[in-house]
């Protein structure tokens, strides 16, 4: 489906420009030198409308929130959401999560963050989602030990995959969950997540640790993925309208 395209994109744009870091690979090593008077930084890939993004920066304002999103249609929705806000301690980039050690030095993100990202069901296309073992090698190379990923979907399947993958790739898992508001809404919430938990859809959370069994690119090729089409593609369909600009992420 294609997305809709944002009305008055361009001077939309122009009027978040502040917000947006157009040569970030410059900033590789120094973004908290750059951006001065933050005590960390953070990661979150696939920001979306932004729900999650401002919300989350508004929380903690030590620190420095790098939002990456790939399409433009649906960034301006965050970039004026924080706009709004007058929030100091959120930039955003246009790109992919493949290239993240290109922008970032090793050990220069404290945390990462990935909400509902596509579950790509079919097993010819396992290594395109954000917790295959080839995207997990790109994080643990840009943080360090200890460092986060926070992960979270509401495709069981999806996420009972990303569970084996980071155990086989090294990593501590803690905060396991697959009803993360059972008992209660814990957490902020993307604009995605609000509305399919108030249809009674549960939500699977994790929190990941880098150790020093986690492998990164060093490692070399990551596992050749067999046998990983995902039963149930449940949320699929939404997911592809989130990554596009067009569903509530």
């Amino acid at each position: 489906m294609r997305m809709r395209k944002r009305h008055n994109l361009a001077l939309r744009m122009e009027k978040c420009a502040e917000l947006l870091v157009e040569k970030p690979e410059a900033l590789r090593g120094r973004w908290l030198e750059t951006f001065p008077g933050f005590k960390r930084l953070h990661i979150e890939l696939g920001c979306g409308k932004g729900r999650f993004t401002a919300l989350t920066a508004q929380a903690d304002p030590e620190t420095l929130l790098i939002a990456v999103e790939k399409v433009p249609d649906a960034m301006i929705v965050a970039m004026e959401r924080v706009r709004e806000r007058g929030l100091a301690n959120v930039r955003f980039l246009q790109t992919d999560a493949a290239l993240l050690p290109e922008l970032f030095a090793p050990g220069e993100a404290e945390r990462i963050y990935i909400n509902f990202c596509d579950p790509w069901p079919k097993s010819r296309d396992a290594k395109y989602r954000l917790t295959a073992p080839g995207f997990l090698r790109l994080y643990a190379s840009v943080l360090p030990l200890g460092g986060q990923i926070h992960f979270k979907t509401d495709n069981a399947p999806l996420f009972d995959w990303s569970l084996e993958q980071f155990q086989a790739e090294g990593w501590a898992l803690a905060q396991v969950t697959h009803d993360l508001h059972g008992a209660g809404p814990q957490g902020v919430m993307t604009d995605y997540e609000l509305k399919f938990t108030a249809q009674g859809v549960k939500i699977n959370r994790l929190e990941a640790a880098r150790t020093g069994e986690t492998k990164d690119t060093a490692a070399g090729e990551p596992p050749r993925l067999k046998n990983a089409s995902l039963t149930d593609a449940r949320g699929y369909a939404e997911s592809r309208r989130a990554n596009a600009g067009e569903g509530e992420t």
